[in-house]
């Protein structure tokens, strides 16, 4: 009796699984013609022939050792396997096993039929990769979807003039794009995606999978385009091809591969644009800044709290760390215990300390008053210079058309058109460029607030209470940290305390503000220097530019220079 093992395949859901019946119905039929017995079917529900990684083909390979059938019978040999290689395997084992292969279309499957199927079948699989990619490249330089679901938008097929339907529409879906907006603008203050998703899936708000939202779906990964906030068709810029996907020979899994730019279809579609290029651009200014290699890990890394990674010892120049949950302690002293600073202090303290600070001393109502002063008349100065600017445009514009008309009453008066040709090319490509930057440039209207002082009190005012606010704290804070170099702390003579020096351009502004001195504030801030120096902690010395003083009793000189050093201010 020569028993026979049927195999069975179709590779794609959009056939149906009727076929795997008819595929082992015919087979049977022959077999029953041969005298043969049918005793097991193996089958794969659409899955591609390319891989050899499917359940019915493996066991199939896995019972061939076990003598259970004398041949392998299918409706044809690309059932088996489109791809060369995996053929001429198959083919091994069975043979090794002494089991024969037979197809309808082929009968007795030797060498022969391996190569020249197997090529066949392989070919096939690349001009349908072809003739694929092609269709998809049509869709995309029609702005069109060439494959894939966008979060924000809708599919949205269209019917063409014949009637036909036409596939790769999108309309934009107002909650997701509400959604997004929110990421793009969350991520600006400041919060980190992590953060974020923790925000989105305790509201309920699913992902664009339907399920969770996870970090990567936010920030995915910024060469390859992946992820929400590197997806370009929110601004109005389709691109396809950026990706190749190729299968693991020894996994059969896919894995993407990054094309060369210059392979990238991109096709403009306004239409679609949701997000506003001044938010795009602060976003990839931002990913620019957490993903410079050459910095520190800490300074990729978006801060914990305010003060984060600014902190440092007086004695040792290590940074300070959160020792548990509430205290920060030497870094150096706790792992290493090479420095002698034992204290430590409230991180909450801490930052109370540098906020209360400049609520205190930025209250002054004569340095807001000559603030106001200065800063409304340097503004109008800027704009009185862009308003000249675009005056001499305008003027030089009516020039060029009275000469424009000059040149065209010389030629129709007889002038030959090449003695004049050059200088009207140039009159009429300066009167383009000039049209050009006149439509762009609007005239500024010379200001005064009168109402600046009462609102830069009120600011000042309400400057911990948005920082202590949970919405507004990251975005705060990521402003006031580009004002500060360095936190100094110092344990003082006795050791029964820590000395607190803040250093960077917020100790500049401090100590501006707690001078008695009205005309030092009429000076440009970028030129002035406190000359009163504080002790180096280890040396004793007075290191350069450095300034010490004390919120209880401001003594600061001022001389012009500051911003060549940092200023020290002693809280």
């Amino acid at each position: 009796m020569t028993r026979v093992a049927i195999y069975a395949r179709y590779s794609s859901n959009l056939q149906t699984p009727i076929s795997i019946e008819d595929q082992i119905r015919i087979c049977e039929d022959r077999a029953k013609a041969e005298g043969w017995t049918v005793v097991k079917h193996y089958t794969d529900h659409a899955v591609s022939g390319e891989s050899l990684f499917r359940p019915g083909i493996q066991s199939l390979i896995t019972d061939a050792p076990l003598g259970q059938f004398d041949i392998v019978m299918s409706e044809a040999l690309d059932r088996v396997s489109r791809d060369l290689e995996g053929a001429a395997n198959i083919y091994k084992r069975l043979c090794f096993n002494d089991i024969k292969m037979f197809t309808l279309g082929e009968g007795f499957i030797t060498e022969l039929h391996i190569g020249f199927s197997g090529t066949m079948g392989s070919m096939f699989l690349k001009e349908l990769a072809n003739k694929t990619r092609r269709g998809l490249q049509g869709r995309a330089l029609k702005g069109k979807s060439a494959g894939g679901i966008v979060y924000g938008y809708d599919v949205a097929p269209e019917i063409g003039e014949d009637g036909s339907i036409e596939r790769g529409g999108r309309t934009i879906n107002e909650y997701e794009t509400a959604i997004v907006r929110r990421i793009f603008t969350t991520y600006v203050k400041g919060v980190s995606p992590t953060v974020l998703v923790k925000t989105l899936n305790k509201e309920g708000i699913p992902a664009p999978n339907g399920g969770a939202w996870g970090p990567s779906t936010i920030y995915g990964n910024r060469a390859r385009g992946t992820g929400i906030l590197n997806n370009e068709l929110y601004i109005g810029r389709l691109i396809w091809n950026r990706l190749r996907y190729l299968k693991n020979p020894d996994t059969g899994k896919r894995v993407s591969r990054l094309n060369l730019e210059k392979d990238w279809v991109i096709t403009e579609v306004p239409e679609l644009r949701i997000i506003d290029q001044e938010l795009w651009d602060k976003v990839k200014s931002l990913q620019g800044q957490y993903n410079k290699k050459d910095q520190p890990l800490h300074k990729r890394n978006r801060p914990t709290y305010f003060l984060s990674h600014l902190i440092k010892c007086g004695r040792c120049g290590g940074g300070y760390a959160m020792r548990n949950q509430s205290r920060l302690a030497c870094s150096t002293a706790t792992n290493k215990g090479t420095c002698s600073n034992k204290r430590t202090i409230r991180r909450v303290d801490l930052e109370e300390t540098v906020l209360n600070a400049l609520r205190k001393n930025l209250m002054n109502d004569k340095l807001t008053a000559e603030f106001c002063k200065e800063y409304t008349r340097r503004m109008n100065e800027l704009r009185k210079t862009h308003n000249t600017a675009r005056s001499s445009y305008v003027k030089e514009l009516a020039k060029l058309e009275r000469e424009k008309q000059k040149i065209v009453k010389s030629i129709c008066d007889g002038v030959p058109a090449e003695m004049i040709k050059d200088r009207a090319i140039f009159v009429n490509d300066r009167m383009h460029e000039l049209e050009s930057i006149l439509s762009n440039t609007e005239e500024e209207k010379i200001i005064f607030h009168p109402n600046m002082a009462q609102r830069y009190h009120g600011e000042v005012r309400n400057l911990v209470d948005t920082l202590n606010n949970i919405d507004t704290r990251p975005e705060a804070s990521q402003h006031l940290r580009k004002l500060i170099d360095k936190v100094v702390l110092t344990p003082s003579k006795d050791d029964d305390g820590l000395t607190v020096d803040l250093i960077g351009d917020l100790a500049g502004i401090l100590s501006v503000a707690t001078s008695s001195d009205k005309s030092i504030v009429m000076n440009d801030l970028s030129k002035i220097q406190p000359v009163q120096q504080k002790p180096d902690p280890e040396t004793q010395t007075a290191p350069e530019g450095a300034v010490s003083a004390d919120l209880a009793t401001p003594q600061v000189a001022m001389v012009a220079g500051v911003g060549f050093e940092p200023t020290t201010f002693r809280l």
